[in-house]
Parts: C-alpha cells; structure tokens; sequence
C-alpha cells in the first residue's frame, strides 16, 4: 500500500492495468479547475491523508463543491492515458470521473510504504472497545436470504441489541439506480462496467457502516462483496480482477451462506423475474461460491423449513454478537 501525505496534491495509488480499455491514472492539483466528463468546473482540495489498496481501482477522496466537502469515489489507474468512455460517462453523475488529458502536472511528497498487515495492525489498536457486529447473508438467487435477514433482524431487535439491515445492491444511490435498471435488462453494460458498479455501490456506504459499528450497531448485510466476485467471475471476468475492487472494504465478522442446489432455488416464486435468475447461470454462480469459500464460512442448509433456518442462524449470530461487544477488532477484506 503507498500513502501519500500532502496537501497540494493528490494522486491515488498505482494500479495494475484493468482488462478495460483506457483507464488511466486520476490526480489533481489543490484547488485545479479541471473538466469532469459531464461538463462543469471542479475545484478539488485534499486536506488530509489518503490511503488506499495497490490493487483496488476505486478510492475514496474529499471532494470539494464550493465551500463544501462530501466523500468521492474515483477509478484509477497508471498504465494508459485516458479514462473509458463507457465508465466515465455511467459514472460521473455520483462518482467524479475525470478526463486525464485536462488535469495538472502536480508534484508529490513523500510515499510511506506500508503492509496491509500493518494496516490491520493499526484498526486493531483503535478498535478496542465493544462494537457491533458486520453479519452477512450470502448464497444463491432466491435462497431465502432477504426474508431470512429480515427476520434475524427482528430477533435481534427483540433481545435489545441495536441493529440494523442493508442491502447490496443499495438501490435507492444514483449508482443503485444504475444497476437496478441492468438487473431489470433495462440497460446493457460491460461486464467488467457493471462490476465496478457494484462495487462502488458498497464503498458508498463503507464510511457509514464502520460508524454504525463503532457505535455499537451491528448490521446485518444481505449480499456483500462475495456475491460480486461469485456473479462477475461466474461470467468469465477474472476472478482475482473482481478481488481488488473490494480490496479495503470492512470484513465481515460472520458470513452465513444459505446453501441451496440451484434446481431448488429455481422452484420459488418470482425465479427469472431480473437478469441473472436463469438456471445454467445459477450453477456457474455456485461453482464460483465454491472456491470463494472460506472455513470461517457458516453453512445453513437453506431447504429446511423456514423456521428451522431461522433458528439455527440465530444461534449461530448471538455467539458472533458477543464476541465483538468483549472487543473484537475491526479487519478489512481481502487483506493479508
């Protein structure tokens, strides 16, 4: 990981190249007027230090629109001179992409090379004291994970614990919106296109999950960065590709897949209402499952009754719950 520390400015992280055609590297002086994709002046000011992963292609930055400052997402890469079209133009309305040809030359302080082990090293020593527990859902289309989350939820809620249920996609961001009309086959995007979408989707909520999480909330995730890479390698998109996305993203503390043979799940009500929800597909997505999965990893067998899946998954949860309030420490995906 390069950190880069200045206040004259920025400059994101060297990346590999993308297997997209004509992404470059995004970096702006202090204060530059430069041209978004979508028109427009934007005058960008980093006032503090930024950390982001070799490897991952999106970062969050400061962004400054008058006198005020929100958070970013920008795509980012080394290797080749101009931003895809394609992405730019999905992208600029929420996520600040930029044509590299009309940005600054800017000069750079020194980069402290550090590990993502040290990283992790660091979260540990600031996330000592309880906090609440990142429980997610995963597992095929129509397995039951919406309904089931809903429930535990509830449960929880029900024992006093303050909790609370996301959804990826989140489809209520100009981002979500995006996907939501992909799933719905109202719109045609690169595969590699829509994975940097959905991944950009869960880094718009990164800042305010690990918030919540540190106030003591714990949150229950239907779909997490898993279903990402299972769906976009299950299309032939590398698998290691859709890893470094996600690379940075807060680890789960406990992931609950709801295992289900794809005929079965096939059989439920509303199967092949959006794009992905076809059988032979459904297959690839869990061979895909498969070589994601992890030991930590808690399998539910998802075609016992309801009830049954639900209590055994409460079970499973309440021990999870009280290992983070004795203070668990925070860790970040796909770190080593």
């Amino acid at each position: 990981m390069k950190t880069i520390e200045t206040t004259e400015c920025c400059h994101i992280f060297f990346l590999p190249p993308f297997h997209l055609p004509q992404l470059s590297v995004i970096s702006h002086q202090q204060q530059a007027s430069t041209q978004p994709v979508n028109g427009g002046a934007l005058g960008v000011s980093v006032v503090r230090r930024y950390s982001a992963f070799r490897r991952s292609p999106l970062s969050i930055l400061f962004r400054r629109d008058g006198g005020s400052f929100r958070h970013s997402v920008y795509i980012l890469s080394s290797m080749t001179p101009s931003l895809t079209r394609n992405v730019g133009a999905l992208l600029a309305w929420n996520l600040s992409i930029f044509h590299s040809n009309h940005l600054p030359k800017c000069s750079f302080r020194p980069v402290r090379m550090a590990s993502n082990n040290k990283l992790n090293h660091s979260l540990r020593a600031c996330n000592i004291e309880s906090r609440g527990a990142l429980i997610v859902l995963e597992g095929l289309d129509r397995c039951g994970k919406t309904s089931q989350s809903s429930r535990l939820v509830s449960y929880m809620e029900g024992l006093g614990h303050s909790v609370e249920l996301l959804r990826f996609p989140d489809r209520t961001t100009n981002v979500g919106q995006m996907i939501s009309a992909y799933l719905l086959n109202q719109s045609e995007l690169d595969d590699h296109t829509i994975h940097l979408l959905f991944s950009a989707n869960r880094w718009e909520k990164r800042s305010m999950m690990e918030t919540k999480l540190k106030a003591g909330t714990t949150l229950i995730v239907d779909r997490y960065s898993y279903s990402g890479v299972a769906f976009s390698s299950a299309k032939g998109v590398d698998l290691e590709w859709c890893k470094a996305p996600e690379i940075g993203l807060l680890a789960p503390d406990l992931v609950l897949y709801l295992d289900m043979r794809p005929e079965k799940a096939a059989e439920r009500g509303g199967y092949g209402d959006e794009r992905y929800e076809h059988l032979e597909f459904q297959k690839k997505v869990a061979q895909c499952y498969q070589i994601l999965h992890d030991p930590s990893w808690k399998m539910v067998d998802a075609c016992q009754p309801m009830e049954d899946v639900q209590k055994q998954l409460q079970e499973i949860v309440l021990d999870h719950v009280l290992a983070c309030q004795k203070g668990k420490p925070l860790s970040l995906l796909w770190s080593c």
